[in-house]
């Protein structure tokens, strides 16, 4: 059954869960947007819409533990913790197989959604959330923060001294900028907006281009003499993919995180082939490198981006904000 579209949010009440085994109890405090729930709104993406349950939208939320079932070891009443987006994921490659693919996300269907006053969640589907930040500034981890840092990283190796490019400064944007310069990165931002590419400057990026006014990859040609960057945060997608082959410099590396652009890619082998690079495709991040950003975040002093908050029954504000494409991360605020 599909029930995708705006017009059909609604707001339910239900009893408070009881945790079961190996369940945490979380009272929600924020939950972080995605480009994915929008997606999953309006269109239906990918999801499951289950018969005999409400469909409730979110993967990344923050809160509070506020009771535990038997056996759990991992948290106790009162922790701060963070959901893990791709349950089951806790390190290597993780599940899945060559005709599915990787493991299902929270909010999907297949596994709860965030969206919602009290959630349980097994144990093992929660990290703990950083010191540092606010309840609505950890929500937005566990995807975004997450596919930066895995990509960069994770997989990445980012060292200080290598060229990033980011493009947008949505939040995946604004987390791998602050994420390579905390590295010592030289950090090229690439946005359509020149007061966003003023703002970009402050969170540390050493260049912006427009890329409404030149020709970006050319323009990174010239900083970096015609070197190339060593990581590409491809979030757009689509025949936008060709233009980052380009840009990318011998033996290195793009990160193909984003859908903007479309579900199809393409590009020119010749430049694979002769610049020797590494295309990653990028899921988000296993339970093992969220734990290791919560540290970073709050040994690096990384602030997360909050570009706009909305109460719970404000949904479809936040969704319209979303689609605007805001400066950072839309957040929708359960207390």
């Amino acid at each position: 059954m599909d029930i995708s579209g705006r017009a059909n949010l609604k707001l339910a009440e239900g009893p408070i869960p009881a945790p079961g085994p190996s369940e945490i109890l979380v009272k929600v405090s924020a939950v972080a947007l995605n480009y994915r729930d929008r997606l999953a709104v309006d269109e239906g993406l990918t999801m499951i819409f289950p018969e005999d349950r409400p469909f409730v939208l979110g993967s990344d939320m923050a809160g509070v533990v506020t009771g535990i079932g038997a056996g759990v070891s991992r948290f106790s009443p009162g922790d701060r913790v963070i959901s893990t987006c791709l349950p089951g994921w806790l390190d290597g490659p993780g599940p899945g197989d060559a005709r599915l693919g990787g493991s299902e996300a929270l909010g999907s269907g297949y596994y709860p959604g965030m969206l919602t006053e009290y959630v349980l969640l097994d144990q093992g589907w929660a990290v703990r959330a950083p010191e540092s930040v606010s309840l609505a500034e950890a929500s937005t981890l566990p995807m975004a923060g997450l596919s930066a840092w895995y990509a960069l990283v994770s997989r990445g190796h980012l060292r200080a001294g290598h060229t990033v490019v980011i493009q947008g400064t949505g939040g995946v944007a604004l987390f791998g900028l602050q994420i390579a310069a905390a590295h010592g990165a030289e950090v090229i931002v690439i946005s359509g907006d020149d007061a966003k590419l003023a703002r970009v400057k402050e969170l540390g990026a050493t260049h912006g281009i427009n890329r409404t006014s030149q020709n970006w990859v050319e323009a990174v040609y010239s900083l970096t003499g015609n070197r190339g960057a060593d990581h590409i945060l491809e979030i757009v997608g689509g025949t936008h993919f060709a233009r980052s082959l380009e840009a990318a410099a011998v033996g290195g590396r793009v990160s193909l995180i984003g859908i903007l652009g479309g579900y199809e890619i393409s590009g020119q082998i010749a430049h694979i082939a002769r610049k020797k690079f590494t295309i990653a495709g990028i899921q988000v991040g296993h339970r093992r490198a969220l734990e290791d950003f919560v540290r970073a975040v709050d040994r690096a002093g990384i602030k997360p981006v909050i570009g706009g908050e909305y109460p719970f029954t404000e949904l479809p504000s936040a969704l319209g904000h979303l689609e605007r494409g805001p400066f950072g991360k839309v957040v929708v605020r359960m207390d």
